[in-house]
């Protein structure tokens, strides 16, 4: 009889366990899945926000179309050897809009390759030219345009933070989804701890780079300040930047929770079945 009410006690303990053990189970492939569709998102904003020309925009009346100082500014816009202020003043005039590869400005089409007549109206042209390599890691002036002024050392460092930090997170994205991956093959949550820490590294680049270039765009017009009826504001891939760190977080969160919490419920029913 005792044999007996022990076996039954022993099976009612296994089989509540089995049960404990799957809802566990689910509630972290849950938190595994919704981790995963937050990683993919936070990519794909990431990846569009680089990829993309409208970090910054400005605002300006439309110019005369038959003016030779504007064809002059767009000219030297458009030139390898432009410097910061130059496309700077250009980018005020001329509704321009800036990404961390490229800039561009907003033009009347006739204009930018002969002289039109003049009209009350004419169709407007998005001219954009990429920042070359050189130009992303040239020193910053501390007065722009001015190379005797000295280098202003915060400026440009700021710059290239903001320039490098994106692809700096969206590798190391990358990197964790392919741990991610190893961790779905072999059925096993440990290795999303780094895939965590990396969401973790992840999120705070993308913050650090939207940091520097709040801070880069700030001390430029303090240097340049912008003309009258000009107006400014951050864009949408600046935005698509700013949702991506915090859902990078929100995913590191659930991953390192996951892996955690599933390998220490996993070590207190080793140790009862032993017990």
């Amino acid at each position: 009889m005792g044999g007996d009410r022990l076996e039954n006690k022993t099976s009612v303990s296994v089989a509540s366990w089995s049960s404990l053990s799957a809802r566990m189970d689910n509630r972290f492939a849950t938190a595994f899945v919704i981790a995963c569709v937050l990683s993919l998102i936070s990519t794909i904003y990431m990846a569009a926000s680089i990829g993309t020309d409208f970090w910054y925009e400005y605002r300006s009346p439309v110019q005369e179309n038959s003016s030779d100082l504007n064809k002059s500014v767009w000219g030297d816009f458009a030139s390898d050897e432009a410097d910061e202020k130059t496309y700077n003043d250009a980018l005020f005039r001329y509704n321009g809009t800036v990404g961390l590869w490229r800039r561009c400005i907003t033009v009347p089409q006739n204009t930018w390759y002969s002289q039109p007549e003049r009209t009350e109206s004419f169709d407007m042209v998005t001219h954009c030219t990429g920042f070359t390599l050189n130009e992303q890691f040239m020193e910053k002036f501390v007065d722009p345009g001015n190379h005797n002024s000295g280098i202003d050392l915060l400026r440009t460092y700021l710059w290239r933070c903001q320039f490098l930090l994106p692809f700096v997170s969206l590798g190391l994205m990358c990197f964790g989804a392919l741990i991610g991956l190893c961790a779905c093959i072999c059925r096993s949550l440990y290795p999303t701890i780094a895939t965590g820490i990396l969401h973790l590294l992840a999120g705070l680049c993308t913050l650090g780079s939207v940091s520097c270039y709040i801070a880069g765009i700030e001390l430029l017009h303090q240097k340049l300040e912008l003309p009258k009826n000009v107006s400014g504001e951050f864009g949408w891939s600046f935005c698509l930047a700013c949702v991506s760190a915090p859902l990078q977080f929100m995913a590191s969160a659930l991953f390192i929770w996951a892996a955690h919490t599933n390998r220490k419920e996993y070590t207190l029913m080793k140790a009862y079945r032993v017990a």
